[in-house]
């Protein structure tokens, strides 16, 4: 509670009693939106400066109140200011202080404003700087994978669906498909900021002030695009909150889906990439055991992320206009949210700094399985006319040999191809070679080489 010269609530002389000890301590929120103090602080300065300008205060009172506002900020950078939970949160304990610091003029400071509105511009502003710190490792984490991508243009790996090897495909076309995931957060984040370019200063409680403001002021001071234009609506509003939660679930299912694949391949069954020794750890028991712990930390936090986003879907889904207490938990949800995908964006971007491909393994998983069946159907359809069920049914009959024979499609002889199917000649036997099918792929978006290198220069250029 704001505490005055003497030392009383604020509210003192309408509520008589004491707030109970549990709901102070359930109540207080100041361990959690401490975080906030530099916004609220500059948002607080942009108050003061235009009540100002409007007449509302006087030249001196502005600037003594902005003097003890810089004065607690380097109080709590230089970690001398004293946070009191008894003071519920961060814009309490911030004003309380003034009052300890310049008197009895601090309390000029709320004037044509509420914490409802106060909170709202102070988490926004906190968003807009995070969301673009996250933007900005997204940037990075897109230029380790294109570097990863640039080194293993030609090597070969086994395209699966359903975990089964499908179509040959180059492992800088996988990598690159990460590349287009993450570049769909980085538009999610960006479109957010959108929603973030609104001024909820000055709308007060909820319905707005009768003090003559002037919110296009602090909307430019505080760089919002433009001021929000409903105060019931600027209090109960947390979309802005969701669309955070949202798009860092999102990421959180990207990296996931990554370091999934990373585990598995990783595994002695697969061994399709080996992790450098700075990305594992050991066993307690079995001395030869490296374990892709960072990865799975990788896979379990997005479970934080999906409860984040649930929490406050299910806190925002039977609430009444306008503000309410419950909306507290939103900062709390936040703070996890970004901590957690920027941890998560610095270790998967260390983990693909940190492994090497197995291209022998690659290569050699990719010619199990006939992949280049689809190939063999392809080529048949162009060489010779035929409707592609008819040319599916037909490869179908050689792959039915070669498995009977267990042998590979490139170990089949023309005369036995030509058993099957009296049309095909010796070009037939090119089809079936990896390299040939990779580079065959040349429909926009395909896993060709000549694809994968025009979109390498592409990414590239767009990641400057």
């Amino acid at each position: 509670m704001v505490q005055n010269k003497n030392n009383k609530a604020i509210w003192n002389t309408r509520i008589k009693k004491d707030t109970s000890t549990i709901f102070k301590k359930v109540g207080s929120s100041i361990n959690v939106d401490k975080r906030l103090f530099k916004e609220d602080i500059q948002a607080s300065i942009a108050h003061v400066e235009m009540l100002f300008k409007q007449k509302i205060i006087s030249f001196k009172i502005k600037n003594k109140i902005i003097w003890g506002l810089n004065r607690i900020k380097n109080e709590i950078i230089k970690k001398k200011f004293n946070f009191n939970s008894n003071l519920e949160d961060i814009h309490i304990n911030i004003e309380n202080r003034l009052f300890e610091i310049i008197g009895e003029d601090a309390g000029y400071i709320h004037t044509g404003r509420s914490r409802n509105d106060q909170v709202i511009t102070d988490l926004k502003l906190w968003l807009r700087s995070s969301t673009n710190k996250i933007i900005d490792q997204l940037n990075n984490l897109i230029k380790i994978i294109i570097k990863d991508a640039e080194k293993n243009v030609q090597t070969i790996m086994p395209g699966f669906t359903h975990l089964k090897n499908a179509q040959p495909i180059s492992f800088a076309h996988y990598l690159l498909a990460y590349v287009e995931m993450f570049n769909r957060d980085k538009k999610r984040f960006q479109n957010n900021l959108e929603n973030l370019s609104e001024n909820p200063l000055g709308a007060a409680a909820l319905a707005g002030t009768s003090f003559n403001i002037d919110r296009n002021y602090t909307s430019k001071k505080l760089k919002f695009k433009n001021a929000t234009k409903n105060s019931i609506d600027t209090v109960a509003d947390r979309d802005f909150v969701l669309d955070f939660l949202y798009s860092v679930s999102v990421c959180s299912i990207h990296i996931s889906r990554m370091a999934e694949e990373f585990i598995i391949w990783n595994s002695d069954a697969f061994g399709l990439i080996k992790l450098n020794d700075k990305v594992v750890t050991g066993s307690s028991i079995m001395p030869q055991k490296k374990n892709p712990d960072p990865l799975e930390y990788l896979r379990g936090k997005t479970g934080s992320s999906f409860g984040n986003l649930f929490s406050m879907l299910t806190i925002l889904k039977g609430l009444p206009l306008s503000y309410f207490k419950d909306l507290q938990d939103d900062k709390e949800l936040v703070f996890n949210s970004y901590d957690q995908i920027k941890n998560s964006i610095l270790i998967l971007s260390e983990i693909l700094k940190n492994f090497t491909p197995n291209k022998k393994r690659m290569l050699e998983l990719a010619n199990i399985g006939y992949t280049t069946s689809t190939d063999l159907a392809d080529y048949i359809v162009i060489s010779y006319g035929l409707p592609f069920r008819k040319a599916y049914n037909i490869t179908s009959k050689i792959i039915n040999y070669a498995e009977s024979k267990k042998m590979n499609l490139d170990e089949l002889t023309l005369e036995e191809l030509k058993k099957i199917e009296p049309k095909l000649n010796e070009d037939i036997l090119k089809v079936f070679n990896l390299k040939n099918s990779v580079k065959s792929k040349k429909s926009y978006g395909g896993t060709s080489f000549e694809n994968i290198k025009k979109m390498i220069k592409k990414y590239k250029k767009e990641s400057k």
